[in-house]
């Protein structure tokens, strides 16, 4: 599904582009992602829903698009009443959905997101579950392995809270033959468990699998210094996507605060991310496809 060079060789011709939001841009076609599935439940009750919203991201000028599987797990479509089978139905076609709406032209990444995600209740801006690096293991390789054989251009190990949680993952794609990038979501220039950056970003180190590593889901103001010390530990490209700078308010469920990252501050912030290192810049929650145009625009003109 992706041009004939492989995905690090277009990581060292230059900067791809990333998607958004994809459930601001859900919710901005009138879904509800109310469920404790999130926006993985339109995998099974609205997929076209899903290929549309990777559209307009593609429309926007999106060169990699990541799957809607953040939250899509064994364990939590079990608890909606669906067998194995029928979940890994659901995780390929996270990737084929995908695929279709980059028209073959891009590049696709299979999101794998943290333990925490499948928790629905926050955990993954906390980390330290209370699980070991092997049990951690074992619960992401069925979800791995299921992603790896819709044959995805990477593997988007994100939203990472804790480097143990990092090792078990990257214990848990080994072997699967498809690459991976990392990304933490940090605060206060440590992880969200509170592991010191260099520290988190170590485990990647050394690692041929891994061909970026970098934070997504924070503040646009923790980026240039995590893709600083990303780039000291580990030398591999950089990958940034944050969210807009907006924080939510649990109690009122609203958002609240200015913008940090929207299409006026975009292509400034790329271009300080792109001389870190960056060579994947895009956005998390809260932005959306005009900030993903204004990237490609910055894009276009380098």
């Amino acid at each position: 599904m992706a041009p004939a060079r492989t995905f690090a060789q277009a990581l060292a011709d230059g900067v791809l582009v990333l998607d958004g939001g994809l459930s601001n841009q859900l919710e901005d076609q009138g879904c509800d992602l109310s469920d404790a599935l999130w926006s993985a439940r339109l995998l099974a009750d609205a997929p076209e829903q899903v290929e549309a919203a990777h559209t307009a991201y593609v429309r926007a000028g999106a060169e990699v698009l990541i799957t809607a599987g953040y939250q899509a797990t064994y364990e939590g479509f079990a608890r909606r009443g669906l067998d194995r089978a029928a979940t890994t139905a659901l995780l390929r076609r996270s990737v084929s959905l995908a695929g279709q709406a980059g028209w073959g032209s891009g590049w696709v990444a299979a999101s794998v997101g943290p333990y925490g995600a499948m928790l629905a209740d926050g955990s993954e801006y906390r980390g330290r579950y209370g699980l070991s690096v092997r049990e951690l293991e074992r619960f992401h390789r069925p979800r791995v392995e299921a992603l790896a054989a819709a044959g995805p251009d990477v593997l988007a190990l994100e939203t990472v809270p804790d480097a143990d949680e990092a090792e078990a993952l990257l214990r848990a794609v080994a072997g699967c033959g498809v690459p991976v990038w990392l990304s933490y979501t940090v605060a206060g220039g440590r992880t969200r468990a509170g592991q010191g950056l260099a520290e988190a970003f170590a485990v990647a180190a050394g690692n041929d699998q891994v061909v970026a590593v970098g934070v997504n889901c924070c503040d646009p103001a923790e980026a240039l210094g995590a893709l600083a010390v990303a780039a000291e530990t580990t030398g591999k490209p950089g990958v940034v996507y944050p969210n807009s700078g907006e924080r939510w308010d649990a109690r009122s469920r609203a958002w609240r605060g200015g913008t940090a990252f929207g299409p006026a501050e975009a292509p400034g912030l790329a271009e300080a991310w792109a001389a870190a290192g960056a060579r994947l810049i895009g956005g998390c929650c809260r932005v959306g496809p005009g900030t993903i145009a204004a990237l490609a625009g910055w894009r276009g003109e380098g």
